[in-house]
């Protein structure tokens, strides 16, 4: 497993029946995770939670305030910083786990010795973008949400890389690819980081399990004759890191020589030393 153990600024502090207790900046969140399936006794830590989701029996859920004046702030990561703003949905605008990824693909941009310009897909609030931004990538950012890809703008802003080459879309990220391979623009790398299920701006259903294959083959088309890395995370428990990394092989790794990879990602916890898995990631990169 690879595990993202380099914040400062979050924190898993414990887990337990169906929860995490996490600090982020001196916020602390009780959430939901159904893969936390143990009951271990939960001491005087959680009691200090500023807010907890509280999932509803109709259905979604909502967030009981106990102690918190502020419904949004900010936390960093390196020189990246990010806005935390707990929504309806139990999330707050940031997958910390993908930090390990972040590293990974900035590395590989820095040691490149050459320009890259990076597709990120599903790109959410823009984790990866900023990541690969700051380690002198130009970055076109494609996510279906209009929100979503506002929030990212505003982590770029705060990260003082608004000025950096970075294309914002708000298109679906299918339809943005076939149209990027018709217009014959070419990427040195690929990121995606689709959702289990959603929906497109103009309706279309995504379901993972479905259509990541052909949409991972579909992106083949558009990397460049010389790609540098090309990365597939999932956080479906169905699923596994080696489905992904065959998907990866049989597409990308059909058309060019490289190295291929798989493991579970994950976070530390504070209390009990051992690491919550949050989410799988495959990676094709350059030798």
């Amino acid at each position: 497993m690879r595990i993202a153990d380099k914040w400062k600024e979050f924190e898993v502090i414990d887990t337990s029946g169906g929860e995490k207790l996490e600090r982020w900046g001196d916020v602390i969140l009780a959430r939901p995770d159904p893969q936390i399936i143990w009951n271990t006794p939960k001491g005087a830590q959680w009691k200090q939670a500023n807010a907890r989701y509280q999932r509803s029996a109709a259905g979604g859920g909502s967030w009981d305030i106990k102690s918190m004046n502020k419904d949004q702030w900010t936390i960093e990561y390196g020189a990246l910083r990010f806005k935390i703003s707990p929504t309806g949905f139990k999330h707050t605008g940031l997958f910390p786990e993908q930090a390990v990824n972040w590293d990974f693909m900035a590395e590989k941009i820095r040691r490149a010795d050459r320009e890259i310009s990076v597709l990120n897909l599903f790109a959410y609030t823009g984790g990866a973008t900023l990541a690969c931004a700051e380690a002198g990538a130009k970055v076109c950012h494609v996510d279906a949400s209009k929100g979503m890809v506002q929030w990212a703008r505003d982590n770029a802003q705060l990260s003082k890389l608004d000025a950096k080459p970075i294309r914002w879309i708000v298109d679906d990220c299918k339809k943005f690819v076939e149209r990027e391979i018709r217009r014959g623009n070419r990427y040195d790398a690929i990121v995606m980081d689709p959702p289990s299920y959603g929906r497109g701006p103009g309706g279309e259903v995504w379901k993972l399990e479905e259509q990541i294959y052909d949409l991972v083959a579909l992106c083949v088309q558009v990397l460049s004759d010389r790609p540098l890395f090309f990365l597939l995370n999932s956080y479906t428990t169905g699923l596994s890191p080696s489905v992904m990394e065959y998907i990866l092989g049989v597409t990308v790794g059909a058309k060019y020589k490289g190295v291929l990879s798989s493991s579970e990602i994950g976070l530390p916890v504070t209390n009990t030393g051992f690491v919550l898995p949050c989410g799988s990631t495959a990676i094709w990169e350059e030798k």
